[in-house]
């Protein structure tokens, strides 16, 4: 198909605006699925997007309308996954901006919108649930205008989920989004934007051509790794992988090349021509860097080797989950893996153990540290076991974020002392409207990775909307706080947290402990310690058994002897009795409130 043909967009919004539901719109009046195909949030195809309501992974599809190829590629909303939205966006030259008529706009639709701005795109604004009882329109019209400076006529008003004024945004596609440029006789380059294992075919890459073309059982090259493959099969994204003899210039596609590891194929790299190859790959989408780290262990022992295989497929499909090895002395060997956040984290354990039956550990979560040691070395520390002795620490900086959060007026205050208490320190304050205010703090990052997001839904009654980006590291006073189980340290549970949060935080999670570690045959001390100094302890009370049932009757003696027996016995079985940490143990750690 010649290029003036072809329009590729992607659809950006904030969590919950109505996107999935648009795509079903368009999906529907373009004749792409019969009515037997066709149900609710059809892009969303994992049960836990349907489960949670929002969409995880970026999906693409094509579709045909007045002799025009519309190429969607859908995106997520949640701030954990603007990894996929930079790698949407970098496969097209126009977007779809929705925004919900009833809430108005969000952070996370200013953050997406400057993304897509920076690359270029045409932006369409669409005003969706205008058949709401609360929705606003006129009043986010004007939020909408101030943002992006368009027309009040340029802004579409519908409804997605009756269908209400959606058939002129297709025409609009075609209009206003430019079609791809690009040398269709220049040698092939091919940018990879996703990427999924399948058992029987191996890896199936979906790829936008820039340059060129790609033809079936062409010998084709993934510049990042060097290697050869031949292109067994090429075709288009629809519901299912339609095969064609070739993706021309300027089109989205996907490529089957026998490819059975998965760390051949990374997301971003170029596929060209082994006969002529390109002179250089294209500049890919921003490597987004894991923000939280945490470790991810097999229940047996012995399944190191099955999880070590499952990353490598799971990682093909979430290229922005990295990992490597290491080993804890509480729970043996597994992975220390980076999420960007902590919906993220929740959402890989949910699909490791959905998609691969992999059932894992996940330690305490926290935050990449710069350590400055006396030797005038810098290191980066991932995980508390790797922080080097205190003597040798000259000082350690932690990562600071720059928040952006838009509420009602009404919540101000409440929203104000949260980030207070958090360590913020407020930057700026405007009015958006009458009723919304934007509010910018530089906060650090481990203040908001336990449960921010949470309390600040839940104070702002579910209205305020949150989006951060990293700005940098600062000086801070960190310390490390262990958790010792019976006199010794349970390495998984060890945390560096601020100096002034240190006791609070010994002290509810000796609490906590104390209830979720099952009782034994001996008193446990829970305790919490910074260095040799105990800060707060609790005892999990040992289960007795009533030795004296047997005496009755006789000298008391006899009952004292059998108890002085039972006592040695206790005190031996604490001496070499080990203590099991429960998985909730840790997920506790996450709630505390």
């Amino acid at each position: 198909m010649e290029m003036e043909k072809i329009r590729n967009f992607c659809i950006i919004a904030h969590i919950d605006h109505g996107k999935s539901t648009l795509a079903d719109r368009l999906l529907e009046l373009t004749q792409t699925l019969d009515s037997r195909q066709m149900e609710d949030q059809v892009l969303d195809d994992m049960s836990l997007e349907r489960e949670k309501g929002i969409t995880i992974k970026s999906h693409a599809i094509q579709m045909q309308y007045k002799g025009y190829t519309l190429n969607l590629i859908d995106t997520p909303g949640h701030v954990d996954f603007s990894y996929e939205v930079s790698r949407s966006i970098a496969s097209c030259e126009g977007a779809l901006l929705v925004v919900d008529a009833s809430q108005g706009v969000q952070a996370q639709t200013i953050a997406n919108l400057y993304h897509a701005i920076d690359h270029n795109l045409e932006i369409i604004p669409i005003l969706n649930k205008i058949d709401m009882d609360s929705a606003q329109p006129d009043v986010v019209a004007d939020e909408i205008i101030d943002l992006i400076g368009c027309e009040q006529e340029d802004i579409f008003r519908i409804s997605a989920r009756t269908g209400e004024g959606v058939p002129p945004i297709l025409d609009a596609i075609i209009d206003r989004i430019p079609a791809p440029k690009g040398d269709p006789s220049a040698p092939l380059q091919a940018l990879i934007f996703d990427s999924v294992f399948n058992p029987f075919r191996g890896v199936i890459a979906y790829f936008k051509v820039l340059n060129g073309s790609l033809s079936r059982g062409q010998k084709v090259r993934f510049m990042a790794t060097g290697q050869d493959y031949d292109a067994e099969e090429v075709g288009l994204l629809r519901m299912k992988l339609i095969p064609t003899e070739g993706v021309g210039c300027g089109d989205v596609g996907y490529a089957i090349c026998g490819i059975k590891s998965a760390k051949e194929v990374k997301v971003g790299d170029t596929i060209t021509g082994s006969a002529e190859p390109a002179s250089s790959a294209i500049a890919g989408f921003e490597e987004v860097k894991p923000m939280v780290f945490a470790g991810m262990y097999p229940v047996q022992a012995d399944k190191f080797e099955e999880l070590r295989t499952v990353l490598e497929k799971f990682q093909l499909n979430d290229a922005s989950f990295v990992y490597e090895p290491e080993s804890s002395l509480a729970l043996g060997s597994g992975f220390r893996c980076g999420f960007l956040g902590l919906l993220h984290l929740e959402i890989v354990q949910e699909r490791l153990f959905r998609e691969f039956d992999m059932d894992v550990i996940t330690t305490v979560p926290n935050v990449s540290y710069k350590v400055y040691t006396t030797q005038h070395e810098v290191i980066d520390v991932h995980n508390p076991s790797g922080l080097p002795a205190p003597t040798l620490i000259d000082h350690i900086e932690e990562p600071y974020i720059r928040a952006q959060i838009i509420s009602k007026a009404e919540f101000f205050g409440p929203v104000m002392k949260l980030c207070i208490d958090k360590r913020g320190s407020l930057v700026s304050q405007s009015y958006i409207t009458a009723d919304r205010v934007e509010l910018n703090y530089d906060m650090p990052l481990s203040e908001i990775v336990f449960d921010f997001y949470d309390k600040l839904k839940s104070i702002s009654k579910g209205y305020a909307s949150f989006d951060y980006h990293i700005t940098g590291y600062r000086p801070a006073r960190l310390v490390k706080l262990d958790i010792l189980l019976n006199g010794e340290p349970a390495d998984a549970l060890s945390t560096l947290i601020h100096e002034d949060n240190a006791y609070t935080f010994g002290r509810k999670m000796c609490e906590k402990l104390k209830d979720l570690i099952p009782r034994q045959q001996f008193d446990i001390p829970v305790q919490a310690a910074i260095g040799a100094k105990i800060i707060a302890r609790e005892t999990v009370k040992q289960v007795r058994k009533d030795v004296t049932a047997k005496c009755y009757g006789g000298d008391v003696t006899r009952k004292r002897k059998l108890l002085e027996k039972q006592k040695e016995g206790k005190k031996r079985m604490r001496q070499i009795g080990k203590v099991q940490v429960p998985q909730s143990a840790f997920m506790a750690v996450l709630k505390l409130d």
